[in-house]
């Protein structure tokens, strides 16, 4: 198959490398608005180049893979939809939620496949723990612990237009969760400081945050967030149940060093970055997207699955301005 290629920085480079390693697809049609981004992709991948999306979904593409900046994912998941192009966005959906809830709105009653990407979901110990809570391995859970620890923080305009450490970082542990105990979060009470980069406080962000989840039965999960930690990239889940406790991550390239004494664990070299870390995962993701492009599967991630982790970012960001807990239900109806 024929894909398109929207966006050629950081990750919209891996995507182009990850999808040209695929069988299914034959061959790449690629945009950016820095011209040396796409002559790059052309020479690594033999990818066509097109001077714009419109030109992308011209050039008889089967799916489109938008890897551009978050501004423009409203409109080039909608002008792939009116093209009948099956799309695959990276989150978010768009930067508000209002934004992300008009998207929704607009493409109801198409038939055309949309998949969100959060990798996660393709790790092999997250899908693990995901088969072990569904078998009812671990009994009822009543404590489930999500962290994501980066090695350094993203660049100061990187922090300017992401939205904030909820929406940018821990909105990957908000669909984590819901997707690996099948539940929804009713509560949140969040917590923030800043011990590192100034520019982040500037911002009006928080470079370290943590948050309490209230799961519909119950469940409490704390979610651990930081732009800091220096000794890799650590992205972890306990699940901890009446039955039995299971952890994601634990691992020798875990970047966490142990002092117990005669301990040795972990002995690998830690994880440095998210596409360290989730190469595999990432390769997993664009296979499904292409059997979603077939017509094999439907999609993995819906835009409806990544605006309920958005809600979830809404409240958090709320609780730690107004020092409060924030029902789902409240930022919904605001």
């Amino acid at each position: 198959m024929r894909i398109g290629i929207l966006g050629l920085g950081r990750i919209g480079a891996f995507h182009a490398e990850t999808l040209f390693g695929l069988d299914a697809v034959e061959s790449l049609v690629v945009a950016d608005p820095f011209a040396e981004a796409a002559k790059t992709a052309a020479e690594r991948f033999g990818a066509e180049v097109a001077d714009s999306p419109e030109a992308v979904l011209a050039a008889g593409v089967d799916g489109i893979v938008i890897a551009a900046a978050t501004d423009a994912h409203p409109g080039l998941i909608l002008a792939a939809v009116e093209a009948g192009v099956p799309v695959f966005c990276e989150k978010p959906v768009a930067r508000a939620m209002t934004e992300g809830v008009a998207v929704l709105q607009a493409v109801q009653g198409s038939t055309v496949p949309i998949q969100i990407g959060y990798n996660r979901r393709f790790d092999a110990g997250f899908v693990a723990a995901r088969a072990a809570v569904r078998a009812g391995e671990l009994g009822e859970l009543h404590t489930v612990r999500s962290t994501t620890l980066d090695p350094a923080p993203p660049p100061a305009a990187y922090v300017a237009a992401s939205g904030g450490i909820f929406r940018d970082c821990s909105v990957h542990d908000f669909d984590i969760i819901r997707w690996v105990t099948g539940r929804e979060v009713t509560e949140v009470y969040a917590v923030g400081g800043n011990r590192g980069a100034d520019y982040i406080r500037e911002a009006g962000d928080a470079d370290t945050t943590g948050a309490v989840l209230t799961l519909d039965d119950g469940t409490i999960a704390v979610v651990s967030n930081s732009r800091h930690n220096a000794r890799g990239y650590d992205v972890r889940m306990e699940l901890h149940g009446f039955a039995d406790s299971i952890a994601v991550g634990l691992e020798d390239k875990l970047p966490l060093r142990s002092v117990e004494p005669g301990v040795t664990f972990p002995a690998g070299v830690p994880h440095d970055f998210f596409m360290d870390r989730f190469t595999a995962a990432y390769r997993a993701e664009l296979t499904a997207f292409t059997e979603v492009v077939a017509g094999s599967r439907p999609s993995p991630c819906t835009i409806e699955d990544a605006l309920e982790a958005g809600w979830i970012a809404e409240a958090c960001t709320l609780s730690l301005h107004e020092h409060r807990p924030v029902t789902i239900a409240e930022v919904r109806a605001s």
